[in-house]
């Protein structure tokens, strides 16, 4: 294969190089005749030619060639390119790496939050889309609470939101949380308005849930707090978070700093997404925080660290390593590490926030490279986010197999 390979390229640069001039008169063909001057007879019926047109008339395979293609060295050309396209596409084929498939986990858990900082709804299955996990109406952080002015509130500012849960059935949407009572109300109202919010220095859209639900969010973190609920729409502008003001600043930073540049992989310029922080999709392994917990004087849970997909059966911090994965029939590009903030020390049990541990102590051995330092500062790495690559459905049991070339 290989050799037909080459000879096929070299047949091609042949013909480019010389064209049909280079090969022996003998075997060339006869120029083509001059084609008939056709003129109209009078005596023919109806102005017709009394000449025959060589569409009237049946010709030889040579003629009809001559006919086609009059300039030999052009179908010389051609098909040289054929058997360049051709070769290159055998060569392809055949000796590109091919990809090495490792088992190297299973899905125990999917995860998604249908409300930023909201409660997760754990499913069996889910469709893994380019903006992240659905399962019927749930859509992974499709739902924000905002300011009267637009900018976002997360569980940072407002830890007891990681009680509110949001479920979605038969086109309505379900708020509830502790000693409130269930909020109903359609997922669809075209006649709210659209508003502008800010989300890390970024614009993005949600459309108004309306005045009960701001009323519901009043009763349950304070009737000082003027919030509105917003909901992100299918056909509404997604967000890129390669272009996050806070994103850019970073990497500015370690190029004016001379620190030695790390690349951003170019899915972080080009993925879209609705209301997460970063990437579609967050990764965490079982082993991983089952190494933090040996460290720490509490356990925590992976629901602290708001994942979509856990992964069991691997090693602690293996997850780091996987550029690129394949469950069932989707595939995951790694984005970058995911950087730990305040957040991560609320409780999801309670909705109460210590400031302090577990961030504390994945601050001790969980920093970045000093290469990686203009991009993640004194952040904490715990956990991967990934791009969709290709859509499908994903199990909980599903294997996870690590792809390399």
């Amino acid at each position: 294969m290989m050799l037909l390979c080459l000879l096929s390229l070299s047949f091609a640069l042949v013909f480019f190089r010389f064209g049909a001039g280079s090969f022996p008169a003998a075997v060339r063909q006869p120029e083509p005749p001059p084609r008939a001057n056709f003129r109209p007879s009078v005596n023919a019926p109806h102005g017709r030619s009394a000449v025959q047109s060589p569409s009237e008339s049946k010709m030889k395979p040579t003629e009809l060639f001559n006919a086609l293609v009059p300039n030999r060295r052009s179908a010389v050309v051609l098909g040289g390119a054929g058997a360049a396209l051709l070769g290159f596409g055998l060569c392809y084929k055949y000796l590109r790496k091919p990809e090495k498939v490792v088992r190297v986990g299973v899905v125990s858990k999917l995860l998604i939050h249908p409300l930023k900082s909201g409660k997760a709804t754990s499913v069996a299955a889910a469709e893994c889309e380019e903006m992240g996990l659905k399962s019927g109406e749930l859509r992974d952080r499709h739902w924000l609470v905002v300011t009267a002015d637009g900018h976002t509130v997360t569980g940072r500012q407002e830890p007891r939101l990681v009680l509110v849960s949001l479920t979605c059935e038969g086109g309505q949407v379900c708020l509830s949380g502790p000693d409130m009572e269930e909020l109903r109300f359609p997922i669809d109202q075209p006649e709210n308005p659209v508003i502008s919010c800010r989300l890390f220095g970024d614009d993005v859209q949600g459309r108004e849930c309306g005045e009960e639900a701001s009323r519901w969010l009043a009763r349950y973190l304070g009737d000082d707090k003027n919030l509105r609920l917003v909901h992100f729409e299918p056909e509404m502008k997604a967000r890129r978070p390669g272009d996050s003001k806070a994103l850019l600043q970073k990497y500015q930073e370690g190029n004016i700093n001379g620190t030695e540049r790390c690349p951003w992989p170019p899915l972080v310029l080009t993925e879209q997404v609705a209301y997460p922080d970063v990437g579609p999709v967050l990764l965490l392994s079982e082993a991983s925080v089952d190494d933090l917990n040996s460290r720490l004087e509490k356990d925590v849970t992976a629901e602290r660290f708001r994942p979509n997909i856990i992964i069991g059966d691997c090693q602690a911090f293996e997850e780091d390593s996987w550029e690129e994965i394949q469950i069932g029939s989707v595939r995951l590009q790694r984005i970058m590490s995911c950087d730990r903030c305040v957040f991560t020390t609320v409780d999801p049990e309670t909705g109460v926030i210590s400031r302090k541990e577990p961030l504390q102590t994945l601050k001790s051995y969980r920093l970045c490279k000093p290469s990686e330092r203009h991009i993640y500062k004194s952040s904490p790495l715990f956990g991967q986010l990934h791009a969709v690559k290709r859509t499908g459905v994903l199990h909980v049991g599903d294997a996870v197999y690590k792809i390399s070339h």
